[in-house]
């Protein structure tokens, strides 16, 4: 999951979800900085005949607003009120968190926490380098900020343990995507037609073997988290789970992200959307916590629709047409 946030200078880390004494996430995320509940209230305008209340736009709050031109020329006009800064322009654009989080100890805090902050794989879109996690500390104050003040302190490391490792794999699955399509739907059904297994197997044998493009290696501009919403093809199976329980039913998803990835093409670099759903399975036997991650493209537009079918289709033909049966070794190349 991710929750990286920037600092003053030019580089932000991501920070996940608190999870619970039983290891399953609390839905909301403690840094997913609500857009339209954290911008401050504007003032209200005076009303007049020619600007009614009734019209937002006509707001001298308005970005749009042109204040009209005085007959009094002369007359002396009152200072400007000095404007209040909200809670929204607080937040990294980037990721839509709070742009600086202490390292200092929180007030009654009893634990001792990591102020050290460890480099992510993934690299921004907006500079170089890479995205940067938060430290233990920053986690925690996040959370009190945000009102989790019952998180237990001396479980804050493994959370942001588990989280960074969630967030390595939701890049290493992009990465397999971006890997696959990058240099066109050719190409990319050329690796899709012998299923996802021989897919896998050779982008495996791409990263040992040291072959991979880096021309064409994916960046990540900027994400989103929204946990309160559920994607389309999360609540199509929660629609499932209601008419087949048997076969279907599954908890929703504790969390959803959107990364914006910066996707290197033969004609130019290119954004591309990425949906993450983020599941929470049945815990190990020694009581270590499960989490499945949905990873795919979003459908904004038909090249990604084509791509997400040419994933599902190649495994599907792969598998119908005996192409393991017809080549050794299960049809590994």
């Amino acid at each position: 999951m991710g929750w990286f946030w920037a600092d003053s200078q030019p580089k932000a880390p991501i920070v996940p979800h608190p999870t619970t004494a039983g290891g399953v996430p609390p839905p909301g995320c403690p840094m997913h900085e609500s857009t339209s509940a954290s911008a401050a209230a504007p003032a209200a305008a005076p009303k007049s005949a020619e600007s009614p209340s009734s019209c937002p736009m006509r707001s001298t709050d308005s970005p749009f607003y042109v204040a009209p031109k005085s007959s009094n020329v002369g007359a002396p006009q009152a200072p400007a009120a000095p404007q209040k800064s909200s809670a929204l322009s607080k937040l990294n654009p980037l990721n839509y968190m709070f742009a600086s989080i202490s390292q200092e100890r929180a007030p009654e805090q009893t634990v001792d926490l990591s102020v050290d902050r460890e480099i992510s794989s993934i690299p921004r879109g907006d500079a170089e380098g890479k995205w940067e996690y938060p430290s233990a500390q920053q986690m925690y104050n996040a959370m009190l900020r945000k009102g989790y003040t019952d998180t237990p302190q001396d479980a804050v490391e493994s959370m942001v343990a588990v989280h960074n490792f969630l967030n390595e794999g939701a890049w290493n699955e992009i990465i397999g995507w971006e890997r696959t399509f990058a240099k066109g739907l050719g190409e990319g059904w050329e690796r899709c037609r012998r299923g996802e297994e021989n897919l896998n197997f050779q982008l495996m044998k791409e990263e040992i073997m040291g072959t991979v493009d880096e021309t064409t290696e994916p960046r990540l501009i900027r994400f989103q988290g929204r946990p309160t919403e559920l994607t389309p093809k999360a609540r199509i199976f929660q629609a499932l789970g209601w008419v087949y329980p048997a076969k279907f039913e599954t908890a929703p998803p504790f969390d959803r992200h959107d990364w914006f990835v910066q996707r290197q093409t033969p004609s130019g670099p290119k954004q591309v959307r990425y949906v993450i759903d983020y599941y929470s399975g049945d815990p190990e036997p020694n009581g270590e916590p499960v989490f499945y991650l949905d990873i795919r493209p979003a459908l904004d537009s038909p090249t990604a629709a084509v791509e997400r079918l040419m994933r599902w289709g190649g495994d599907v033909w792969w598998k119908a047409s005996g192409g393991a049966a017809r080549e050794p070794g299960h049809g590994h190349p």
